[in-house]
């Protein structure tokens, strides 16, 4: 094993080892999570939520046992994945091992870190996005198809992983045009690679077709609620942000396609990343979004340092690298749950100061957001399992809960195999238990909700009771009531089956 190998295979052990040390144990799993393992138990071309991508890894996550273990190793290997991704960019690109360890140490030491912390489709989307332009780096380099019928594949499962993957393609493409790439539009294998990407993206367009497109419509949601609240400067601050440790390294990528002549042809990547952050920004897009474009843009900056920083300044080199983890250390203090909730409760203030503990609701709170989302699932279940076991008629009964979190984290956590908790949220509602008559509910609300007393129940079952509550003072689902309603003297079957109607589009 060669130097360059030992040290790539080090950079993924530490990459490894890191994400299953930065949770501290008094955390579960992110409500996000759950969502997205109860998929893999529902196996179909599309979902209200996601593309099909991310249920096939949770299928593969349930034959595995279904543990956290596998759970945290799938976003992280995604990460690595990028990793090596990176530095095979950097060693196309004519890099020595300056350039390779600078490139992976920005990578492993920035906010990766924190997107393959959590199952969700961010850490494939962005694997994809830098295996993409791999791709076109690889064409623009040798002038072969076969990196177009590659990119044609990779586009293709990017788009069942997440949609975000057509914003690179449209900065992508007037990126090439600008910069002179018109031949390619004459390149008949450019048409075979976009007919390779259709097979592939095909069963997912025919869902969406058969569901009417569910997609446009929470875009259009998505867009109402939540981006319209984006703030545009706020947007570019954040990519500033996200590799703080090695922003220079960037910033050389940047200056490197207009003064380096070895780089001037990849002058594309440049441009795209001006067209997409353009588009992103008119759209008010959250700033986690763009987060893909930037892994490509670490290898070409680490090959051009590597080449500014010869002869007298070769000391730059080992001073760059500490540099990139000096900046990221204060970073890694508050962005990762590595310590308690009551830790971080009881010394709040640096979290305060980057404004980490004000969460959706505008007010500030004793833990962030993310973190909140990660604490209360075990109890919950818990709860719910102790009623539900002494529920003799199960095959009649349904845990019926406020939200998609509280769904799959009781199905997650329950010793219980069968037990069918849903809610009214979310893919949930496509699950709902209909083929057998319900008699039974066990209701999970919200602290919030305004009919404690179940006055809406009442005449529906003859018996319901409260039988507690999220105890632990620091989830976001503190508070969260469990009842159980026995013996219904009406048809729940189709009182959900309205209720589905009434909220599927919510």
């Amino acid at each position: 094993m060669n130097k360059k190998t030992l040290f790539l295979c080090l950079f993924i052990l530490v990459k490894f080892i890191l994400h299953y040390v930065i949770i501290a144990p008094e955390y579960d799993l992110h409500r996000d999570e759950y969502l997205h393992l109860d998929q893999g138990k529902h196996l179909a071309w599309g979902y209200l939520s996601v593309p099909p991508f991310t249920s096939w890894i949770s299928y593969i996550i349930l034959l595995l046992g279904n543990g956290e273990f596998w759970v945290r190793f799938f976003p992280a290997l995604f990460g690595v994945l990028t990793l090596v991704t990176v530095w095979k960019a950097i060693e196309a690109l004519g890099g020595g091992l300056y350039a390779l360890l600078l490139g992976t140490t920005a990578i492993t030491f920035s906010v990766l870190l924190r997107m393959n912390m959590l199952y969700q489709p961010n850490s494939a989307d962005i694997l994809g996005w830098t295996m993409l332009y791999f791709c076109i780096l690889h064409y623009l380099k040798t002038e072969r198809n076969r990196w177009l019928y590659i990119a044609g594949i990779v586009l293709g499962f990017s788009f069942l992983n997440k949609y975000n993957i057509v914003f690179l393609v449209a900065g992508l493409v007037p990126a090439l045009l600008l910069t002179g790439n018109f031949k390619i539009l004459r390149n008949k294998s450019l048409y075979i690679a976009a007919l390779i990407t259709l097979i592939i993206i095909l069963p997912n367009l025919l869902w969406q077709y058969q569901n009417n497109f569910p997609v446009i419509h929470h875009m259009k949601l998505l867009a109402k609620s939540q981006l319209v609240n984006v703030n545009r400067i706020d947007f570019l601050k954040e990519q500033l942000l996200y590799f703080i440790g090695s922003i220079f390294v960037i910033l050389a990528a940047f200056a490197s396609f207009f003064t380096y002549p070895a780089f001037r042809k990849y002058q594309a990547f440049f441009w795209s990343l001006v067209f997409t952050l353009a588009l992103f920004t008119y759209l008010r897009a959250k700033g986690y979004y763009a987060i893909g474009l930037y892994p490509i843009f670490i290898a070409f900056g680490a090959v051009y340092l590597e080449y500014l920083f010869q002869n007298r300044l070769i000391w730059l080199r080992p001073v760059s690298i500490l540099i990139s983890l000096a900046l990221f250390i204060p970073i890694f203090q508050v962005a990762f749950p590595t310590k308690s909730p009551s830790e971080i409760a009881k010394n709040s203030k640096p979290y305060q100061k980057l404004g980490l503990l004000r969460w959706e609701d505008g007010k500030d709170h004793e833990l962030p957001q993310d973190f909140a989302d990660m604490i209360g699932w075990k109890e919950l279940a818990q709860k719910v399992d102790a009623e539900y076991a002494k529920i003799i008629d199960k095959k009649h009964t349904v845990v019926l809960c406020d939200n998609y979190g509280q769904a799959g984290a009781i199905n997650y956590y329950s010793k219980f195999k069968n037990i069918q908790a849903v809610t009214m949220n979310a893919d949930y509602i496509n699950w709902v238990p209909l083929d057998e008559e319900i008699k039974h509910l066990i209701l999970v609300q919200n602290a919030d909700d305004d009919d404690p007393e179940r006055n809406k129940e009442k005449p529906l079952f003859r018996t319901i009771r409260r039988i507690g509550k999220v105890e632990n003072p620091y989830a976001r689902e503190h508070g969260t009531s469990i009842y159980v309603l026995l013996d219904a003297k009406v048809s729940i079957n189709d009182i959900l089956k309205s209720d589905i109607e009434e909220n599927k589009w919510d």
